[in-house]
Protein backbone atom coordinates (compact mmCIF):
# COMPACT_ATOMS: atom_id res chain seq x y z
CA UNK A 1 0.00 0.00 0.00
CA UNK A 2 1.19 3.67 -0.97
CA UNK A 3 0.62 6.16 1.61
CA UNK A 4 0.22 9.87 -0.31
CA UNK A 5 1.91 12.62 0.81
CA UNK A 6 -1.47 14.76 2.23
CA UNK A 7 -2.04 11.63 4.38
CA UNK A 8 1.00 12.60 6.48
CA UNK A 9 -0.15 13.49 9.91
CA UNK A 10 -3.80 12.90 9.09
CA UNK A 11 -5.60 10.52 11.27
CA UNK A 12 -5.22 6.48 10.09
CA UNK A 13 -7.18 4.81 12.41
CA UNK A 14 -9.04 5.14 15.80
CA UNK A 15 -8.78 2.22 18.20
CA UNK A 16 -12.03 1.19 20.73
CA UNK A 17 -11.92 -0.81 23.42
CA UNK A 18 -15.03 -3.00 24.12
CA UNK A 19 -15.42 -5.15 27.40
CA UNK A 20 -17.27 -8.11 24.54
CA UNK A 21 -15.98 -7.93 21.22
CA UNK A 22 -19.48 -9.64 19.80
CA UNK A 23 -21.19 -7.18 21.23
CA UNK A 24 -19.31 -4.42 20.05
CA UNK A 25 -19.69 -5.68 16.52
CA UNK A 26 -23.51 -6.51 16.55
CA UNK A 27 -23.72 -3.10 17.30
CA UNK A 28 -21.59 -1.12 14.94
CA UNK A 29 -22.89 -3.54 12.46
CA UNK A 30 -26.48 -2.65 13.35
CA UNK A 31 -25.64 0.92 13.67
CA UNK A 32 -23.78 1.89 11.02
CA UNK A 33 -23.64 -1.30 8.37
CA UNK A 34 -19.64 -1.75 9.80
CA UNK A 35 -18.06 -5.22 8.83
CA UNK A 36 -15.37 -6.21 10.75
CA UNK A 37 -11.78 -8.95 10.00
CA UNK A 38 -11.33 -10.91 13.07
CA UNK A 39 -7.88 -11.71 14.12
CA UNK A 40 -9.13 -13.49 17.13
CA UNK A 41 -10.94 -13.36 20.62
CA UNK A 42 -9.09 -9.94 21.69
CA UNK A 43 -9.11 -7.92 18.73
CA UNK A 44 -11.05 -6.99 15.36
CA UNK A 45 -10.14 -4.85 12.19
CA UNK A 46 -12.99 -2.18 11.22
CA UNK A 47 -12.95 -2.66 7.52
CA UNK A 48 -12.85 1.02 5.43
CA UNK A 49 -16.34 0.88 3.77
CA UNK A 50 -14.90 3.68 1.10
CA UNK A 51 -11.43 1.87 -0.06
CA UNK A 52 -9.52 -1.15 0.69
CA UNK A 53 -8.04 -1.81 4.28
CA UNK A 54 -9.14 -1.26 7.67
CA UNK A 55 -9.96 2.55 9.14
CA UNK A 56 -9.79 1.21 12.81
CA UNK A 57 -10.34 -1.70 15.33
CA UNK A 58 -11.90 -2.88 18.71
CA UNK A 59 -9.47 -4.27 21.47
CA UNK A 60 -10.95 -6.25 24.04
CA UNK A 61 -10.17 -4.84 27.97
CA UNK A 62 -11.98 -5.36 31.17
CA UNK A 63 -13.39 -1.70 31.15
CA UNK A 64 -13.39 1.21 29.26
CA UNK A 65 -12.56 3.91 30.33
CA UNK A 66 -14.72 7.25 29.26
CA UNK A 67 -13.72 10.85 28.87
CA UNK A 68 -11.29 10.52 26.19
CA UNK A 69 -11.53 11.74 22.61
CA UNK A 70 -14.87 11.91 20.96
CA UNK A 71 -15.21 10.31 17.76
CA UNK A 72 -17.37 11.83 15.73
CA UNK A 73 -18.89 10.55 12.60
CA UNK A 74 -20.56 12.48 9.75
CA UNK A 75 -24.11 11.18 8.31
CA UNK A 76 -25.67 11.92 5.41
CA UNK A 77 -29.52 11.81 7.55
CA UNK A 78 -29.01 12.85 10.98
CA UNK A 79 -32.57 11.69 11.78
CA UNK A 80 -32.19 7.94 10.41
CA UNK A 81 -28.78 7.81 12.15
CA UNK A 82 -30.16 8.59 15.46
CA UNK A 83 -32.73 6.19 14.71
CA UNK A 84 -30.50 3.37 14.23
CA UNK A 85 -28.02 4.17 17.15
CA UNK A 86 -31.11 3.86 19.15
CA UNK A 87 -32.96 0.58 17.82
CA UNK A 88 -28.91 -1.00 18.01
CA UNK A 89 -29.44 -0.36 21.74
CA UNK A 90 -26.93 2.40 21.68
CA UNK A 91 -27.53 5.32 25.22
CA UNK A 92 -28.19 9.05 23.43
CA UNK A 93 -26.40 11.03 25.91
CA UNK A 94 -27.27 14.48 24.19
CA UNK A 95 -30.15 14.67 21.77
CA UNK A 96 -30.04 16.43 18.76
CA UNK A 97 -28.12 19.89 19.11
CA UNK A 98 -27.23 22.85 16.89
CA UNK A 99 -23.86 24.35 16.40
CA UNK A 100 -21.83 26.37 13.67
CA UNK A 101 -21.64 24.17 10.95
CA UNK A 102 -25.09 21.78 11.41
CA UNK A 103 -26.39 19.25 14.72
CA UNK A 104 -25.43 16.34 15.70
CA UNK A 105 -26.10 13.83 18.91
CA UNK A 106 -24.12 12.34 21.19
CA UNK A 107 -24.37 8.33 22.08
CA UNK A 108 -22.49 5.92 23.87
CA UNK A 109 -21.81 2.32 22.58
CA UNK A 110 -22.56 -0.91 24.68
CA UNK A 111 -19.27 -0.66 26.41
CA UNK A 112 -19.84 3.30 27.38
CA UNK A 113 -17.76 5.02 24.71
CA UNK A 114 -19.09 7.86 23.91
CA UNK A 115 -19.35 9.11 20.16
CA UNK A 116 -20.92 11.67 17.86
CA UNK A 117 -22.99 11.66 14.81
CA UNK A 118 -23.35 15.34 12.94
CA UNK A 119 -24.68 16.53 9.41
CA UNK A 120 -24.14 19.70 7.93
CA UNK A 121 -27.07 18.51 5.39
CA UNK A 122 -30.74 20.95 5.56
CA UNK A 123 -32.91 17.94 6.04
CA UNK A 124 -31.31 17.88 9.57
Amino acid sequence: MTIKAESHHSINYIEFSAVDIPEAKRFFNAAFDWEFNDYGPDYVGIRNQNADGECGGICRTESVVTGGPLVILYSIDLQASLASVQRAGGKVTREIFSFPGGQRFQFCDPSGNELAVWSDQANI
